[in-house]
């Protein structure tokens, strides 16, 4: 019997009920050893900070800007968890949701090799590991994403397609490629394969993600007055309005590309490649022994990267690497699938296969446990910040940009904004940040001995003063 004919008796009818518990725990343990560095004292986003005290008011502009509705209604709730509560459980979301979709996909056959290492390889996303920053905001979201992967173990194929649509809607109110995800789920359950039923999937895809879009529009305009969503200043939209503005727009779809990949390969160049290699590599493999199968997974990734262009090249924005998550998950599924069907007789090539996927999750997991300590500098700095407030009543006043001291900048932190809600955090008293707000701020005191650091503390009768210098070092590692 050939490979070809092997693979098309490989999958039965699939049980509805397929066994996560086992998956789901190794993956729970990994993903908590993975980002140990960041769990107890979880590193913040600035504009994640209003999700964490429960800020609605402070959010409410990204409900016009970017649709964010069910992440506002999240921002309602009475009850302020901490951080690493938060973060606990978003962990936990994201384990439930690569496990999940890892069983899925594989089949009946329970947790073996593959569909533990299909897990681990989801699991090392370094878009995931972006997007993690605003775990307090994207946490229901994420929740729902997971959810609909936990039920794929538990229902047919069918009705997890009428589902669809309502998942979708949700989702789309959390983080735009969100959906992405959900149609993966949906390939993997895909048991009866057919491009007739391709198409069919497709289109209930599209007709849902379209659905979502005209759902937030309502609502905007509802709210707003605004039918849409407004792409926010500070993206520096360049909105194309004809084939002239598309054809500027395309510097910004390469840069795009280029940052997600930069951002993939961890800035290290061998690594850039080797992903998209064995991508490529994995999909010769489907056109070789299962062409529908790989038609499947290719469609899923098609249509993800083809909602990315329009966006680029109509709305002229820079699309962040952490809005890829959806690509990293379906390139997975491809290769550790491409891996298995290879492993299906004995050869050099699903050894070597084995081996590369391996070597890729070793590889990701430490970059990534790495990336999550690469914030301690930017704790210990705020900590000793906080300790200083703690000793003295009175108002606090920053002055200076707190963003771009070395520990700030290794932090990849974004906004002076970021100082004061981390200092919130830890006292639970609100500085003034005169940079913002220079009209309630008392003149700055005359520092003694300015050139012996970045950060200097200052008590008069008028409060406690917190006073940056950042240096001129531009040799830092760009952060990630």
């Amino acid at each position: 019997m050939t490979l070809a004919e092997k693979l098309s008796h490989e999958y039965p009818s699939r049980s509805q009920h397929l066994a996560l518990g086992s998956t789901f725990l190794v993956i729970l343990v990994s993903v908590m050893i993975m980002s140990g560095l960041n769990l107890a004292d979880p590193m913040i986003r600035h504009d994640d900070y209003p999700a964490l005290f429960a800020d609605a008011p402070a959010f409410w502009n990204k409900t016009l800007h970017e649709g964010r509705w069910l992440n506002y209604i999240w921002h309602l709730r009475e009850a302020i968890t901490p951080a690493w509560l938060n973060f606990a459980v978003y962990q936990t979301s994201w384990a439930l949701f690569v496990a999940a979709l890892a069983v899925v996909f594989t089949g009946p056959k329970g947790a073996n090799w593959f569909t533990v290492v299909l897990a681990l390889l989801m699991m090392v996303s370094p878009s995931a590991m972006l997007i993690s920053m605003w775990f307090n905001t994207l946490m229901p979201g994420l929740a729902i994403v997971a959810l609909f992967a936990m039920l794929a173990c538990r229902v047919s194929g069918r009705t997890l397609r009428v589902l669809l649509p309502g998942f979708v809607i949700i989702s789309f109110m959390a983080y735009t490629t969100y959906p992405l995800l959900l149609l993966a789920v949906c390939i993997a359950k895909t048991e009866d394969r057919s491009p007739r039923d391709l198409f069919g999937l497709m289109l209930l895809f599209c007709a849902s993600f379209a659905l979502a879009v005209v759902t937030v529009y309502a609502i905007n305009w509802q709210v707003h007055g605004v039918f849409g969503v407004p792409v926010a200043n500070w993206r520096e939209p360049t909105a194309a309005h004809g084939l002239a503005g598309i054809i500027a727009n395309l510097p910004k779809l390469w840069e795009t590309f280029q940052i997600v990949f930069h951002r993939n390969g961890f800035g290290f160049a061998p690594l850039i490649g080797f992903i998209p290699a064995m991508l490529a590599a994995a999909f010769v493999v489907f056109y070789k022994y299962a062409r529908l199968e790989g038609l499947y997974l290719m469609a899923g990734l098609s249509v993800g990267i083809a909602l990315v262009v329009v966006q680029v090249l109509k709305l002229g924005v820079i699309v962040p690497p952490r809005a890829f998550i959806f690509a990293w998950v379906f390139a997975a599924m491809a290769m550790v699938r491409a891996v298995e069907i290879l492993s299906q007789t004995e050869g050099w090539a699903g050894r070597m296969g084995r081996n590369a996927i391996l070597l890729i999750v070793g590889v990701y997991f430490i970059e990534i446990f790495m990336f999550y300590g690469q914030h301690n500098d930017w704790r210990a700095d705020t900590k000793h910040l906080a300790q200083e407030i703690s000793k003295t009543d009175g108002d606090v006043f920053i002055y200076g940009d707190s963003s771009q001291i070395a520990s700030a900048k290794k932090s990849g932190i974004q906004s002076s904004k970021a100082l004061p809600f981390r200092l919130q955090q830890l006292t639970g008293r609100q500085a003034i940040n005169c940079l913002e707000t220079p009209d309630k701020c008392p003149q700055q005191p005359q520092l003694i001995n300015a050139g012996t650091g970045e950060i200097h503390v200052r008590r008069t009768s008028r409060g406690l003063f917190m006073i940056f210098t950042p240096s001129d070092d531009t040799n830092l590692a760009e952060p990630l």
